[in-house]
């Protein structure tokens, strides 16, 4: 198993490239996809942001409503920290549950995770980072998401800066010209990846020897 993490801020295209990634024969664990399972009603994570945030970040069938939690949260450093503060720890142990599930493979395993550079998460065997501009992101975010330019400036603030990304990235994909030249660089991405992923598990097994 090769393990990657892939991260890159909101609206520079990152679901394009998992999901490209994930259609080339990846194991794609979503950070964003398991967030959306551990805050299910009923959920022990559902009930903490309630207690932070107030019931009126549900909806009326008791859901979590994100937009109105994203809201409350972004542009507030102490409110985002205590967010992160819950739901994380929940987040991440099912990350690491799925990750074991795929140790004695020889997959190319990627977390895909908006935070990884934020949360300071390691162990990965590389980190991949898509990345635009702020001012592409912004357009983005406005042009096709509806947001509001002031909360897509929140939104962007709130992530770690772009150059911080790329000092810890190995791998860079930038996303700034036609999806076709994304799906062109992703391409070459992957083939370097998969190739690491099986030359990674062969070493490993000759060690054991």
């Amino acid at each position: 198993m090769l393990l990657v993490g892939l991260t890159g801020g909101i609206g520079v295209g990152k679901s394009l490239v998992t999901a490209r990634l994930r259609e080339k024969g990846a194991v794609v664990i979503d950070a964003d996809e398991i967030a959306r399972e551990v805050v299910a009603p009923g959920s022990k994570v559902l009930e903490r942001l309630v207690e932070r945030f107030g019931e009126k970040i549900l909806d009326s069938k008791g859901h979590l409503d994100r937009k109105k939690l994203a809201e409350e949260a972004f542009g507030d450093q102490e409110a985002l920290k205590d967010l992160n503060a819950i739901t994380h720890p929940a987040i991440g142990a099912e990350i690491a549950k799925r990750i074991e599930e795929q140790r004695d493979t020889d997959r190319l395993v990627i977390v895909d995770a908006a935070l990884l550079v934020e949360s300071g998460r390691e162990g990965f065997d590389k980190l991949v980072v898509v990345a635009a501009r702020p001012q592409t992101q912004l357009e983005r975010l406005v042009t096709y998401r509806r947001m509001d330019p002031q909360e897509a400036e929140r939104r962007i603030a709130s992530q770690a800066p772009l150059e911080d990304k790329i000092a810890k990235a190995d791998i860079v994909i930038w996303n700034e010209g036609t999806i076709e030249e994304l799906m062109r660089r992703v391409d070459e991405v992957w083939e370097q990846l998969s190739s690491e992923a099986k030359t990674y598990t062969r070493r490993d097994t000759r060690s054991e020897d």
